[in-house]
């Protein structure tokens, strides 16, 4: 009986484990604050570095989003916090030399603050009834919700991100969305929704016919969410494709 129950909760954390893995994606999130002045001259230089990047096949992925106050985000899968042990620029480096070193000398001169840090992919409360994986190709446009709480509201929070999700799925809402929360290296806990469009007339669009299919008594479950928000930041912007980079693969 002993043996019995002992498998029985193995399995039972196998399968909790699996869920969790399943429930959740980390990014590894590199973010340069580009001075307005730089921008163009930024642009060059990330193109440049991405090209030496494809010509030594460098094995790491990314995709890129930029903001409209001209942030621009690096975004790699990565599967645990033992990918930060690995260097995989160590033998473009080495091939480089001097060349390497310039272009990050030139990067500097672009920016006065940048960083690195991971964020969690939420699939329990996105909102994607097609499916959470990436967004249609066409749909480059993004707005993203920053809803910064208090460790002691995270519950609150959380539940009440479930009843956002609830409401739109009951009314076959057709704005979907992504949610993201924050990991390693940030000293504020918050939740991310990241919604994709065409262009801004899609966004306004979708955004005005989301209004009336929910209806005035949605404010009554956003309240859910809102009433244990300590801050709101909303940021727009593109995705670009043009940036983005992986491997070469046989």
């Amino acid at each position: 009986m002993k043996t019995i129950k002992t498998t029985c909760i193995s399995i039972l954390m196998l399968c909790f484990v699996l869920h969790f893995a399943q429930a959740q994606q980390m990014f590894r999130i590199h973010q340069d604050n580009v001075k307005p002045s730089k921008l163009m001259e930024y642009e060059a230089i990330a193109k440049e570095f991405k090209a030496a990047a494809s010509k030594h096949n460098v094995d790491v992925s990314w995709f890129t989003a930029m903001t409209y106050d001209n942030k621009y985000f690096y975004v790699s899968p990565i599967e645990n916090f033992a990918s930060f042990d690995e260097r995989p620029f160590a033998e473009m480096a080495k091939a480089m030399g001097d060349d390497f070193t310039d272009l990050f000398s030139r990067f500097d001169k672009c920016y006065d603050s940048h960083g690195t840090y991971v964020i969690v992919k939420d699939n329990e409360l996105s909102y994607m009834p097609e499916g959470v994986d990436n967004a249609p190709a066409d749909e480059t446009y993004r707005e993203w919700y920053y809803m910064y709480y208090k460790p002691e509201d995270a519950k609150n929070i959380r539940d009440g991100m479930k009843a956002v999700r609830d409401m739109f799925k009951e009314k076959g809402s057709k704005m979907y969305y992504r949610v993201y929360r924050d990991g390693m290296g940030q000293m504020e806990h918050y939740y991310m929704v990241s919604a994709a469009f065409k262009n801004e007339i899609d966004a306004a669009q979708k955004n005005e016919e989301n209004r009336k299919l929910l209806g005035p008594d949605r404010m009554k479950t956003f309240s859910k969410v809102l009433n244990y928000v300590s801050r709101m930041e909303e940021q727009r912007g593109v995705m670009r494709p043009d940036m983005d980079y992986s491997p070469k693969t046989d």
